[in-house]
C-alpha cells in the first residue's frame, strides 16, 4: 500500500490535477436521470414510459441483486431493458451495480454486456469499514478495486465510487483518492453525492471533498436531508427530505460543477417518505432542472 497522504499533499495534488477528464467536460449540460430503484415496481416497458412521461433525459439503471436487472440474468435482460429505454428516447449513461471485486462472478458479464451496449459508466457496490482498521480496510479495498477496474478497462466502461455517509469505504472521499491514486483516471473516479458529503462534512467539509472529487468526477447523485432531534431518545437523526428543503447548499454546489464544466450523468434519488411518489419525483425533478438551468446558463 502507498504511504498515507498528508493534508498538504492532498490539496497540492488536487490543485495540480485537471478538474475533470475530457469525458465529463464540455459546453453542454449534464444528463438528468432517474434512479430506477424508485420505479422498481415497473417492468422495462413501463419503466421507460413512466421515466419519459416524467420528463427525464435518462435512467440510472440498477443492475444488482433485487435490481431491475438481476446479475445472473444480465446477458439476456440488460439488452432488453436498454432497448426498451432507448426505444422511448431515453439515455442510459450509467448503471448502478453491487460489484466490489473482480472475484464476483457477475463482474465480467455485467461489465462486458454494459460496455457492448455503450453504457459509459457504472457505480461500484459498497464495502464497509471493519474492526480490522481504517488503513487495513483501504488496502484490501484498493486491491479489490484495481482488479475490478482491470475488467472495466478491458471492456471500455468507467467506474465510480459513491461517497455514502457512515462506515462505507468511499464515504470519506479522501479514501477513494487513496485507493485510486495509482489507477488511470480515465477508468475510475467519483460518483459524488453532495447530500452524503454534507452529512459527513458539515458547512465546509463537503466543499473540500467536492474539490477533491472534481479531479476525476464521473457521476453525481442528488438528494437532500436535515438533522432532527428524536423526541424520545434525544439523539439527532438524519432525516431525508425533498430537494431544497434541507441542508445541502444547492446553489454553491451547482455553481461549482458548472464552473468545472461537468456534463456527466446526474441521478435523482428519492429517499424520504411520501404519500405520492410520482408527484414527489416530479417536484424534485423540477427543482433539479431549475438548478441546472440557472447555473449552466
Amino acid at each position: 500500500m502507498s504511504k498515507p497522504i498528508t493534508r498538504r499533499g492532498l490539496f497540492a495534488a488536487a490543485a495540480a490535477t485537471p478538474f475533470v477528464t475530457s469525458a465529463q467536460r464540455g459546453a453542454g449540460k449534464p444528463t438528468l436521470c432517474i434512479f430506477s430503484k424508485h420505479l422498481q415496481q415497473f417492468g422495462y416497458a413501463e419503466l421507460a414510459r413512466v421515466s419519459k412521461d416524467l420528463g427525464f433525459e435518462g435512467v440510472d439503471l440498477t443492475v444488482r441483486p433485487k435490481g431491475h436487472v438481476l446479475p445472473e440474468n444480465v446477458e439476456q435482460d440488460l439488452p432488453r431493458a436498454i432497448r426498451a429505454l432507448r426505444g422511448r428516447g431515453l439515455k442510459v449513461p450509467m448503471i448502478s451495480t453491487g460489484l466490489t471485486s473482480a472475484n464476483d462472478p457477475a463482474a465480467e458479464p455485467t461489465l462486458r454486456v454494459a460496455a457492448r451496449l455503450k453504457v459509459p459508466y457504472f457505480k461500484i457496490g459498497y464495502t464497509h469499514y471493519r474492526d480490522t482498521g481504517l488503513f487495513e480496510t483501504i488496502a484490501a479495498a484498493t486491491l479489490a478495486t484495481e482488479g475490478l477496474v482491470d475488467i472495466a478497462k478491458k471492456h471500455g466502461i468507467v467506474a465510480g465510487f459513491h461517497n455514502h455517509s457512515g462506515p462505507y469505504v468511499g464515504g470519506l472521499v479522501w479514501d477513494t483518492r487513496e485507493m485510486t491514486r495509482n489507477i488511470d483516471p480515465r477508468w475510475i473516479g467519483y460518483y459524488f453525492d453532495p447530500c452524503h458529503a454534507t452529512i459527513e462534512g458539515g458547512r465546509f467539509g463537503w466543499q473540500a471533498t467536492l474539490q477533491i472529487a472534481l479531479t476525476r468526477l464521473k457521476m453525481i447523485a442528488i438528494k437532500d436531508f436535515y438533522w432532527k432531534k428524536d423526541a424520545s431518545t434525544g439523539k439527532w437523526q438524519r432525516t431525508m427530505c425533498p430537494l431544497g428543503e434541507g441542508m445541502v447548499d444547492w446553489d454553491r454546489f451547482f455553481a461549482t460543477i458548472a464552473k468545472a464544466r461537468f456534463t456527466g450523468p446526474i441521478s435523482l434519488h428519492l429517499e424520504y417518505e411520501t404519500d405520492d411518489e410520482m408527484k414527489a419525483i416530479a417536484t424534485d425533478y423540477a427543482f433539479l432542472k431549475k438548478m441546472v438551468a440557472k447555473h449552466y446558463a
